[in-house]
């Protein structure tokens, strides 16, 4: 046992520990393509035995941000590593890719491993959601960064998708008809004001409001984010789909427009949705402009599809087949920016 390493704060077997604890986790992801096991140096995929004819590689990473302090303030860890999942793998879905492997980054400030285990679970729950397998990561024990009882955890991600069936928006067009999948909640953007109308409002995460029911705050706020990656790859076999936007920080009027050309803008309906309590308990205590919250939050909107008039019906079908309550929630049109009527 490293005695100096660990009267600097770090503990060797601890790290040891979380090894044996995760391997089982780590081990439930796997998926056709896989090489190696855990603790290589590297993590291995074979690209070459899915069949792709000219693949393109889409990557992604996030982290969750300051989600965390609610993690934290709860003691609930278990979710928050399917957040890490979600962000990434929705951003490499957005063009069209399937994603095949994922590596998370946890940084602790004291290595408990029971926590370190909770978290990897998550991000393993994640991983079998996305269909993609985890095929390495790093945990790192560093005292005098993070306080004891604190962590920070990000992630990233390798996708594939077809070059002929790669999604980079050039098909988007004027008449485009926007369909909306619904989150589960705030996701995992917004949370530094979410955190700022907690506190100036003096709640507790216990607590519970009349907006949100018998749920405390914390169980709704930690809600995990949607990953929406098997149902639309299921819609991308079926329908010509023009452009996907995944609603993340931003709302909105941020990321919408990613999939426009030059010339183009979008109305979006409201009304066509239901706008989750959450959001309404937020603009409240926040006193939050109504137009506003669309531009920091995703409203109850967490991926949105543009598809071809002429396709909308089959899209809708192949949707709700696979378990999804789609919305046609507007239009593209002529023009720029984000109009909310």
């Amino acid at each position: 046992m490293a005695k100096s390493y660990e009267e600097s704060g770090v503990n060797l077997e601890a790290g040891y520990e979380v090894v044996s604890r995760i391997k089982k986790h780590v081990k439930s992801t796997d998926r056709p393509g896989v090489m190696g096991n855990i603790g290589a140096f590297g993590g291995m995929f074979d690209l070459g035995s899915l069949g792709y004819e000219h693949p393109i590689l889409v990557s992604g990473t996030d982290g969750v941000g300051t989600k965390l302090k609610i993690a934290f303030a709860s003691g609930r860890h278990d979710t928050i590593g399917i957040d890490a999942v979600a962000m990434c793998v929705n951003d490499v879905l957005a063009q069209g890719a399937q994603p095949l492997i994922f590596l998370d980054y946890v940084a602790v400030g004291k290595n408990h491993p029971e926590v370190v285990e909770a978290i990897v679970a998550g991000v393993a729950e994640g991983c079998r959601q996305a269909g993609c397998a985890l095929v390495g990561g790093e945990t790192a024990e560093m005292p005098g960064m993070y306080d004891e009882d604190e962590y920070d955890i990000a992630g990233f991600t390798v996708g594939a998708v077809e070059k002929s069936k790669l999604i980079d928006c050039s098909k988007v067009s004027v008449g485009d008809v926007l369909i909306g999948l619904p989150s589960s909640g705030v996701h995992s953007n917004g949370f530094s004001l979410v955190r700022k109308i907690i506190s100036d409002n003096s709640f507790a995460y216990s607590d519970t409001l009349p907006e949100t029911g018998r749920t405390t705050l914390g169980e709704i706020l930690l809600t995990p984010t949607r990953i929406y990656v098997k149902p639309v790859l299921a819609l991308l076999k079926e329908v010509d789909v023009h452009g996907l936007a995944h609603i993340t920080g931003g709302g909105f009027d941020e990321n919408i427009p990613r999939i426009l050309k030059e010339g183009q803008g979008v109305e979006v309906k409201e009304g066509t949705w239901e706008i989750l309590p959450v959001f309404r308990m937020l603009e409240k205590y926040g006193n939050v402009p109504h137009r506003e919250m669309f531009n920091i939050f995703n409203m109850g909107i967490g991926m949105v599809i543009a598809v071809a008039p002429s396709d909308v019906e089959k899209a809708v079908e192949t949707l709700r087949a696979q378990g999804e309550d789609p919305k046609i929630i507007g239009t593209i049109v002529a023009g720029e920016g984000v109009t909310i009527l």
